[in-house]
């Protein structure tokens, strides 16, 4: 029943499911979600009480390597966004398995 990557329309139908609203509706309640999250990360640190809080780091210009070829090239400075969760994720977590 669970699949390892989840596509937003697996989220959608399994919303759609438990709540009995259309899959559209649903789709639209996700994108929404996706969209407020994307926007308030790009302006500061967002943290989602009881769910984790997600940081933008800024990554610096660095050389890398190739491991097949051993030619370097440059890899662009980039911003990069890591989620850190909460403690009562964690806990629920560990207590479902």
């Amino acid at each position: 029943m669970f699949k390892k990557n989840l596509k937003k329309i697996d989220l959608a139908k399994r919303l759609s499911n438990k709540t009995g609203y259309s899959v559209n509706f649903s789709k639209k309640l996700i994108n929404d979600l996706v969209e407020i999250i994307v926007l308030n990360i790009k302006k500061e640190n967002l943290t989602l009480k009881n769910i984790g809080s997600f940081k933008k780091k800024n990554k610096n210009q660095r050389i890398g390597r190739n491991p097949k070829t051993k030619e370097e090239f440059i890899i662009n400075s980039r911003k990069s966004i890591s989620f850190t969760s909460s403690s009562k994720l964690l806990i629920k977590l560990n207590k479902l398995i």
